[in-house]
């Protein structure tokens, strides 16, 4: 077995930092064996240095590797770039074509951004690392494979099962074993060192004077965030290289090529929402326009009251919890009390006509009043729960288009199903 320095210095990499020496040691020790991997970590870390490890150190290394980006590869033909399909299986299949599990038989396939692949092929993905049986498209017929998955994702695995995104029995099949590399800010040590590295490829390759740093430049280099990681100070290494004249570089100047550098302050991020939030303004739409409503029916609900009655006091009275629930309950409930005091019941004349029921007579001044019947509260809920079915069952419940024709994001709708219990 290579030792880990042999491993770095075979493949490229640089730094000493214990967790990614334990991600190396990882990779070393599974690579005998035909065990899924997960690789783990953020985006520009190096995730794909890993699978070639794992590769070149085990029993298929004079197998064919093949690295598959799923987030590249667009939803309607990555299960035939994958499995493969048959001559006409859909406009465009002029020829058979093999897929990479085909080709790759006997080798390696590396999964790059495995966290994208849309759900349908997962189910495919996870009947091969099953049993290693996948059917091309267009076909009825069962193919047999031999390959070794490994798989990289920059997505919190747990995050997207809770959504629904990722099955949570093919994270378990792909993350056997799970390689986590860790970001370049918390590698403190490696982080000039992979600078002068990089300083010094470029400097190769443009023939031109290394680039240096200044004690200064190297204090702001060790603090910056670095959220894009190894590939970041890559980048700025070779910006750096290739527009500077003075090939010593201060802070002042270093800074230029920093976004955001010197205003990195603490911030607490909320990664729950409220309850109260809105993820439309749709929503805040309807609660308004439904409070209105509310609101409205309880004035006339004491305006009827007002006219049966004829006693502003005793209205107020028995309603008090209504005026306060219209008018508010903070310190005007003075000027509330003599508003409705002051006002005028109107003084409707008595008609000498007398309406006769079935049971007595009756005389009634108010007879000629309009009756006001309260009407029901429209239902948010309901009127939601209508739209939303009706817009699943048109898109044969395709979440991504229902969301689109009802003007909500993917995720609002995602929660209003979970809410209803659809």
């Amino acid at each position: 077995m290579e030792s880990i320095q042999a491993i770095k210095q075979r493949f490229g990499i640089i730094g000493n930092d214990p967790k990614l020496n334990r991600a190396i040691e990882k990779a070393i020790q599974v690579a005998p064996t035909d065990i899924s991997v997960l690789v783990t970590g953020e985006s520009g870390v190096g995730k794909e240095s890993i699978p070639k490890i794992i590769h070149q150190l085990s029993h298929r290394k004079h197998g064919k590797y093949i690295a598959v980006n799923c987030g590249a590869i667009p939803e309607g033909t990555i299960d035939s770039e994958l499995f493969g399909h048959e001559k006409g299986a859909f406009t465009g299949a002029t020829q058979t074509r093999s897929g990479y599990f085909e080709v790759a038989d006997g080798g390696t396939i590396f999964l790059d951004e495995v966290g994208e692949l849309p759900l349908t092929t997962q189910v495919r993905l996870l009947r091969v690392l099953e049993n290693g049986e996948f059917i091309k498209v267009g076909s009825s017929k069962v193919q047999k494979t031999n390959v070794r998955i490994v798989a990289a994702t920059n997505v919190n695995m747990f995050e997207a099962i809770k959504k629904e995104k990722f099955r949570e029995d093919l994270y378990y099949r792909l993350s056997t074993i799970e390689i986590p590399l860790p970001p370049l800010r918390e590698r403190k040590d490696d982080i000039h060192l992979l600078f002068r590295k990089f300083a010094s490829d470029f400097a190769l390759k443009y023939k031109m004077p290394t680039v240096k740093l200044t004690d200064d430049a190297i204090s702001i280099l060790l603090k910056y965030r670095w959220n894009g990681n190894i590939r970041q100070l890559r980048n700025v290494a070779e910006q750096l290289s290739v527009l500077e004249q003075d090939r010593t570089i201060n802070a002042v100047t270093l800074q230029n090529y920093l976004p955001n550098a010197g205003s990195n302050l603490p911030a607490v991020i909320s990664t729950s929402k409220a309850e109260s939030d809105f993820s439309s303004e749709r929503e805040i739409l309807y609660k308004v326009l439904f409070d209105m409503k509310s609101d409205l029916n309880d004035l006339k609900k004491l305006t009827m009251e007002l006219m049966k009655k004829g006693s502003s006091s005793e209205v107020q009275k028995e309603h008090e919890h209504l005026i306060q629930k219209i008018y508010g309950d903070d310190d005007k409930s003075e000027d509330i009390d003599s508003a409705v005091e002051d006002l005028e019941v109107l003084s409707i004349p008595e008609h000498s006509e007398v309406i006769e029921s079935d049971s007595n007579t009756v005389g009634d001044k108010y007879h000629f009043a309009e009756e006001i019947e309260e009407e029901e509260t429209l239902s948010l809920q309901d009127k939601e729960l209508e739209l939303i079915k009706k817009s699943l069952e048109r898109h044969n419940g395709k979440r991504k288009l229902a969301a689109a024709e009802l003007g909500i994001s993917e995720r609002t709708l995602y929660r209003k199903i979970k809410q209803y219990d659809l």
